[in-house]
């Protein structure tokens, strides 16, 4: 096995583990590895926002998950897409910038995750942040992640907006400003009509930087440890294996399905578990892939009685050709910004001391998400229950690392998830009953007419429900016994170890998740860099620092960005 030695290393190479491969090398005093499983971003799908509808099933650049069959969904299997490339799933999502809400990170303060509370984070996301359009004391204009509102207005959202006011939900014309509350145009993570992912943001301006080396098609399959501290990685890379150590520690950004699978894999996790597949104990830690949660959809359809929709662009040559020159020629239009144009955040149950749904309005229609839209012009609202009280696992079933673990959200577990979900379609039909909107419907597609009780709804949801692609919690940040991570973010039990994404989130933000993972990745790095120049990293190995910079490898199939 060839063996390499950096100050850091760095699982995963997505929404956060790109921001502190950025941070952790701009000193110029820490060499840093940087390891993705997928290969590098140049698929052109990823760079047009509406390409995802292309990598949403593009294995070169999706892991393509399924979960178990899901008992509260009619036994079936959910598709969980997952970025397999530089940018992770920033590369593959669909570009929608959302932050949450302040009671969100509150709660998490209030859990006993001190630091973590709404006023300590909103620096973070202010850092990260260059807003092309939406000023004010909550946006940033000078970071690295590109953030853009929809100028481009559609005549079917303004009247969901206006549908929206009717029914006394508020215009909001920045979802991420003083209130989430409200309807209106998202703000996406784009420029002049590309996608920003992490990688582009800030993988690409660090990518020459002379101690930092990103290694694709690198597959991390253990964690090593000297007793209790992690002191390198073990990795497959076009069929070789490979060891890289690290001085100072090991950061796990793989995300909330392999983050914990790879710790599981390395010996940390349920003790009885690890035991099953052979792999020792180093940390008996039973919350190593517990608290999993997900925003479940239901997406309502309906005919609309104009041809308008992006379902009627696509039926014809000429408006396609049309579609596709206003891109090239001037970075606009439904390529620019994709589908996913208005948005809206309620209160379906009377006693939510905030909006507890989120809408996605999109000007197409089609029997799955980003499959072949329906040949009728059509527009679809996608309706989520923000914060589940439901709880699901992921486990690993093999020591193989190439062997995707047991996914089982458990959606619908619980009673309140069921009223919250069942009472979101009450809110859509109602929305869809006002009078700016009912000039555009035809019919109401799905779930139609004949669907009117409860139990009809909740069997619609159970049905065709899905997943909106945010997992999270498996790694949980907290005090307890069942927690994964410290408040800063460091994995108990060991030394020199911390995870840094999505996964270590306690409850689910209300709202979409890849701006928190962004912010996590940013309040990390300030943490990581405070602990070095403390000396606190703790991950044990000892020497020459000068003598081992110099003897640092730098490899033929480093991959650096070229865009």
């Amino acid at each position: 096995m060839e063996e390499q030695v950096y100050d850091y290393v760095i699982v995963g190479a997505g929404s956060a583990g790109c921001v502190l491969a950025n941070r952790l090398t701009a000193n110029g005093k820490h060499t840093v590895l940087l390891l993705e499983a997928g290969p590098a971003d140049k698929n052109i799908w990823i760079h047009i926002p509406i390409g995802y509808g292309k990598t949403m099933f593009d294995k070169q650049v999706n892991w393509q998950f399924y979960t178990e069959p899901e008992p509260n969904l009619g036994n079936r299997k959910i598709y969980w897409p997952r970025g397999r490339t530089l940018g992770g799933s920033s590369s593959i999502n669909g570009l929608v910038y959302v932050r949450g809400q302040a009671e969100d990170y509150d709660h998490w303060a209030a859990l006993g995750n001190n630091g973590w509370s709404w006023k300590e984070v909103l620096p973070y996301f202010i850092k990260a942040e260059c807003n092309n359009g939406v000023g004010g004391a909550y946006h940033g204009a000078s970071g690295p992640l590109h953030v853009s509102p929809i100028r481009e207005k559609h005549e079917l959202v303004d009247a969901f907006i206006a549908g929206a006011g009717e029914l006394g939900i508020p215009h909001n014309e920045d979802f991420n400003g003083r209130t989430q509350e409200g309807a209106g145009y998202y703000e996406l993570t784009s420029r002049k009509g590309l996608r920003c992912s992490s990688a582009k943001g800030y993988l690409k301006p660090a990518r020459l930087r002379p101690n930092l080396t990103i290694a694709t098609e690198a597959l991390a399959s253990k964690i090593l440890f000297n007793g209790t501290v992690a002191t390198g990685v073990r990795y497959r890379q076009r069929g070789r294996e490979r060891v890289v150590r690290a001085r100072n520690e090991v950061l796990l950004c793989a995300g909330a399905i392999q983050s914990p699978q790879l710790l599981q894999l390395s010996g940390i996790g349920p003790a009885a578990l690890l035991k099953r597949y052979g792999v020792p104990v180093v940390a008996d830690l039973p919350g190593v892939g517990e608290n999993l949660q997900d925003h479940l959809q239901v997406r309502l359809m309906y005919k609309c009685s104009k041809p308008i929709t992006t379902n009627d662009d696509l039926m014809s040559l000429w408006r396609k050709a049309k579609i596709g020159m206003k891109w090239t020629f001037f970075r606009k239009g439904p390529l620019a910004i994709g589908i996913q144009l208005g948005g809206l955040f309620t209160r379906a149950m009377k006693d939510a001391a905030t909006p507890d749904i989120q809408f996605h309005f999109g000007t197409i229609s089609a029997d799955m998400t980003a499959g072949k839209p329906h040949p009728f012009s059509g527009f679809t609202m996608s309706m989520c229950q923000l914060r589940p009280s439901s709880r699901g696992t992921i486990r690993i079933r093999s020591a193989d690392a190439s062997v995707p673990p047991e996914m089982k959200p458990n959606y619908l577990d619980t009673e309140h998830d069921r009223k919250v979900m069942i009472a979101g379609v009450r809110v859509a039909r109602a929305l869809a009953a006002t009078r700016a909107m009912t000039p555009y419907i035809l019919e109401e597609y799905r779930p139609g007419a004949a669907v009117e009780s409860d139990e009809q709804i909740l069997d619609f949801i159970r049905k065709y429900a899905t997943t909106i692609f945010h997992p999270v919690g498996t790694c949980r940040m907290g005090s307890g016994s069942d927690a994964v991570v410290d408040e800063r973010l460091k994995v108990r039990g060991v030394k020199g170890l911390r995870v840094v994404d999505a996964s270590i989130m306690p409850t689910l933000i209300s709202g979409n998740t890849n701006a928190p993972a962004i912010m996590i990745g940013e309040k990390a790095s300030d943490m990581i860099l405070a602990d070095a120049a403390a000396g606190q990293h703790g991950a044990g190995l000892v020497g020459s620092r000068a003598d081992e910079l110099a003897a640092v490898p730098r490899q033929a199939e480093v991959i650096t960005q070229g865009r």
